[in-house]
């Protein structure tokens, strides 16, 4: 298709790629990283499980079909670390060709294409309306079983009028790099 630009899907990690362990009170998530591809969220993503940041903190936000998000500290959606980074992705010229397919971990963002800072989302199915717009930078490997049994805990209404809040929190008990 002319103009268009390939948004591909990935199955493998770089070989100098990082693995990030994540354990939640429901099960272990496995994430690896694409620096190549977005460097400023996998920095960001990993310095913050490095210095205990996502320690404690939940998935506040858990869509059937689309995605669980977390990252939070007030645990709301509109909280995050002090420091925002670069939106590293097409629509914000960033030449960021991964697609939001099921098990992508991506930066979360208000309107402003560069306020990214410490939430990030899960993908539960093929997102790729969110291709080029979102910063995806990553991958689940292992543990989507926990991400989907997220699905399970009952869902109060959010702002936004969507039932997408956990009524039981999902807590990160720890995030660390390996």
């Amino acid at each position: 298709m002319k103009g268009s630009i390939l948004m591909y899907q990935f199955e493998k990690p770089a070989k100098d790629s990082k693995v990030a362990i994540m354990e939640t009170e429901m099960g272990t998530i496995k994430l690896y990283f694409f620096p190549n591809e977005a460097p400023k969220a996998v920095e960001n993503f990993l310095t913050h499980a490095e210095e205990g940041y996502y320690n404690g903190i939940t998935f506040h936000r858990v869509i059937d079909g689309f995605m669980a998000q977390g990252g939070d500290p007030e645990g709301t959606g509109c909280g995050g670390s002090d420091e925002n980074i670069k939106g590293e992705f097409r629509m914000n010229g960033v030449n960021n060709t991964l697609s939001h397919t099921r098990g992508v971990i991506s930066m979360a963002r208000s309107q402003n294409p560069n306020s990214a800072s410490s939430q990030f989302f899960i993908c539960y199915g093929d997102c790729t309306f969110l291709d080029g717009q979102y910063a995806a930078f990553g991958k689940v490997t292992e543990g989507m079983e926990t991400v989907d049994d997220f699905l399970k805990i009952e869902r109060r209404m959010s702002f936004g009028g969507e039932r997408s809040t956990p009524v039981t929190p999902i807590v990160i008990k720890t995030a660390e790099v390996i």
